[in-house]
């Protein structure tokens, strides 16, 4: 159970976050059938109709999911989710992210990261991140956006297999002397 609830809406000029909702089922699924966006990462079958469908319904039973809208067409362009199943006191999960292929190249998860992160420091000291161990995507992605790797490591059972999950972490005071720090 989250404790807030995180499901704020959230956003800038380029993105806008709001909370997940049963009826986003066919405009995210329209966005998560493209096999390529998985490749890389270890849940790589979650293009899959059952498989996406079981990680849309722990989206919504996390009290945490976001859809991602780009704010310049109105379409649905991907997800992100708050979670504190693994985070230790004072600290809360950002992830389960997935986006577009025509949104990839950094600006927009960077933008969604910076609106998660910003309204996450309202409440919690610490954002953690879990990326596979070898999903390389993420993370470069996570050091563009400044995430430390910490020695922390999780396991998690991803298309069937006992993946490796290394933790990044990114601070307050981090965050505001880091690479999504808004000037001014």
């Amino acid at each position: 159970m989250m404790t807030p609830p995180m499901q704020p809406a959230l956003a800038d000029e380029r993105v806008l976050l709001r909370p997940m909702a049963a009826d986003d089922w066919d405009a995210l699924y329209a966005v998560a059938s493209d096999p390529l966006i998985w490749a890389l990462h270890p849940a790589h079958d979650r293009w899959k109709e059952p498989v996406f469908r079981t990680y849309f319904e722990q989206g919504l039973a996390s009290n945490g999911a976001l859809v991602a809208i780009d704010r310049s067409t109105g379409r649905v362009i991907g997800s992100s989710r708050y979670d504190i199943r693994v985070a230790l006191p004072g600290e809360v999960e950002i992830g389960w992210t997935f986006l577009v292929r025509s949104h990839w190249g950094g600006a927009w998860n960077a933008s969604m990261k910076r609106l998660m992160l910003e309204h996450a420091f309202t409440i919690f000291d610490t954002a953690i991140f879990l990326v596979g161990e070898t999903n390389l995507r993420s993370r470069r992605a996570m050091e563009k956006i400044g995430g430390r790797l910490t020695d922390r490591r999780q396991s998690w059972d991803m298309a069937g297999v006992q993946t490796g999950h290394v933790i990044y972490a990114i601070t307050r005071d981090d965050f505001a002397r880091g690479p999504l720090a808004r000037s001014g």
